[in-house]
């Protein structure tokens, strides 16, 4: 992968869709892993789908959801904590993963 330049980030889907789409899918995977495999795929459908990453400067990551994310998961039932809770896991490893991705070294959520 060529050298990240965050100036190329503001054009993201055509300088750097492949790592934006690894980035995804290795928060995916983490993810269907660890929690209900069900509510993860909902919420990558019916709430990632729609997001949008941003460069926030010093190798950090910034996920904007679209409005009102939680009244967007319907495909099942699941507690608004819990759902709001597991969406919060879920942006927090996108974003370190797409770090990862770009090659700057960020602490593993799951680490603090």
């Amino acid at each position: 992968m060529a050298e990240f330049d965050a100036e190329k980030f503001e054009d993201k889907y055509v300088h750097y869709f492949n790592e934006l789409q690894r980035g995804y899918k290795n928060a995916f995977n983490y993810m269907n892993e660890r929690y209900d495999s069900k509510l993860i795929h909902a919420i990558d459908q019916e709430v990632l789908n729609e997001s949008e990453p941003f460069y926030e400067g010093d190798g950090e990551f910034r996920i904007e959801l679209p409005e009102n994310p939680t009244d967007r998961v319907r495909s099942v039932v699941v507690e608004a904590e819990k759902l709001e809770e597991t969406l919060s896991v879920y942006v927090e490893r996108l974003e370190y993963e797409l770090a990862r991705v770009f090659g700057f070294d960020p602490t593993d959520p799951d680490e603090n």
